[in-house]
C-alpha cells in the first residue's frame, strides 16, 4: 500500500479502531480485525493517536489521564498519525460547529461532552497546541487552529450571523489560493 493509502485509510479506519479499543478489543483481536485487511502500518499508525485505556502496566486511566497520556504519546507519533490526529480533531470540532449552527438550543450539543463547553474546546486548543510544540506545522495545522478559534469564538447565546464565528477553509482550500484557483464549494 502507497503511503497516501496507508495515511487515507488510517484517517477513515480511525474512528472504527478507536471504537474497538473502547470496547475492549485486545491487541489480537484488533490485529486480526483490522491488520490482516489493511496492514500493520495503518493499525499502528491509528493506535498512536487513539486513548488508551489502560497503561502500559494495565492499570485502568480517569478521563483526564486519558487525555494526558494521549498528548504525551503525540511525541512518539510519527508524521502520519500526527496528520491522522489533526485530521480526526478538524473532523470532530467542524461537526461540533455543524451541530452547532443548526440548533436553537446550543447547550444540547455541549451537553453530549462530559467535560461541557469550556473543557472541550480547551481540549481542541490543547492538542493544536501539542502538535505546535512538536513541531508538526503540516498545512492541516491551519485548518485545525481555524476551527479552535472557532469553537473558542462560540460563546453561550452567540449568533453565527453576529461575525464571531468563522467557518474553517479545508486545507484543499489554503492550497488552492496559495497556487491561484478559487477554493471549492461544497
Amino acid at each position: 500500500m502507497s503511503s497516501f493509502a496507508t495515511f487515507a485509510v488510517s484517517v477513515i479506519r480511525h474512528d472504527v479502531i478507536e471504537d474497538c479499543v473502547r470496547d475492549g478489543y485486545t491487541r489480537e483481536m484488533l490485529e486480526s480485525r483490522i491488520a490482516d485487511k489493511f496492514g500493520h502500518e495503518v493499525l499502528s499508525t491509528v493506535l498512536a493517536v487513539t486513548h488508551r485505556k489502560v497503561d502500559d502496566d494495565g492499570i485502568e486511566l480517569s478521563s483526564e489521564e486519558r487525555k494526558e497520556d494521549y498528548l504525551a504519546r503525540l511525541a512518539d507519533a510519527g508524521p502520519r498519525a500526527r496528520w491522522v490526529c489533526a485530521a480526526d480533531k478538524v473532523h470532530n470540532a467542524s461537526t461540533i460547529l455543524s451541530d452547532l449552527e443548526r440548533t436553537d438550543y446550543p447547550e444540547t450539543v455541549w451537553g453530549r461532552f462530559n467535560v461541557g463547553r469550556e473543557g472541550t474546546i480547551r481540549w481542541y486548543r490543547r492538542v493544536y497546541d501539542r502538535l505546535r510544540e512538536l513541531g508538526f506545522d503540516a498545512p492541516i495545522m491551519r485548518e485545525l487552529d481555524d476551527v479552535a478559534r472557532a469553537l473558542e469564538a462560540w460563546g453561550p447565546g452567540s449568533d453565527p450571523a453576529d461575525g464571531r464565528h468563522v467557518s474553517p477553509k479545508s486545507s484543499l482550500d489554503h492550497a488552492a489560493e496559495r497556487i491561484g484557483h478559487p477554493p471549492a464549494t461544497y
